[in-house]
């Protein structure tokens, strides 16, 4: 699945940060390519209001 950052971190919570940059996601436009698997779920949960989603 494809995850691309499309709002700031700036004001975000250090976890939801923390998050964001496990899954490769730095800058606003970062696109990156992860497993769809219940770990990587679990993390775009936690930042869904920051992300958007592509399923292939």
């Amino acid at each position: 699945m494809k995850i691309k950052l499309v709002k700031s971190l700036i004001g975000s919570k250090k976890d939801q940060i923390a998050t964001a940059y496990s899954l490769g996601l730095k800058k606003i436009g970062d696109v990156t390519e992860q497993p769809d698997n219940a770990a990587t779920q679990g993390k775009i949960h936690k930042i869904i209001h920051l992300v958007v989603v592509e399923k292939d």
